[in-house]
């Protein structure tokens, strides 16, 4: 049974920084796409940060500058750093794993930015 545990959220003034910790447990392969998404109460979820296998990542343009992904393929873990918060990026945050096989998402972690 492969679980996504992610920690690392909370309140944090518009301007402070947070990092979120995703880590998978249970037998996982051949991870080919580690990503973060977001969904903030009333939307849809959106994609902020994606790393397939190659190395490269891609951001949504409301975070680039701000949000760095990185991702440790021996732990079978990701990271988001995140910057210059704005209470824009108030959402739940979710991280996934992708293989040949299937998604797996996290549980969600809060991120809420004050004004």
């Amino acid at each position: 049974q492969v679980q996504l545990v992610e920690s690392g959220g909370g309140l944090v003034q518009a301007g402070g920084s947070l990092r979120l910790s995703c880590a998978a447990s249970g037998s996982i392969f051949g991870i080919n796409v580690m990503a973060w998404y977001r969904q903030a109460p009333g939307n849809q979820r959106e994609l902020v940060a994606a790393s397939p296998s190659d190395g490269s990542t891609n951001y949504a343009e409301s975070v680039k500058g701000r949000f760095t992904l990185s991702r440790d393929n021996a732990k079978n873990t990701v990271y988001l750093q995140m910057n210059s918060l704005k209470p824009e990026d108030t959402a739940v945050y979710y991280c996934k794993f992708s293989n040949s096989r299937s998604n797996y998402w996290g549980q969600g972690t809060r991120v809420t930015v004050s004004s």
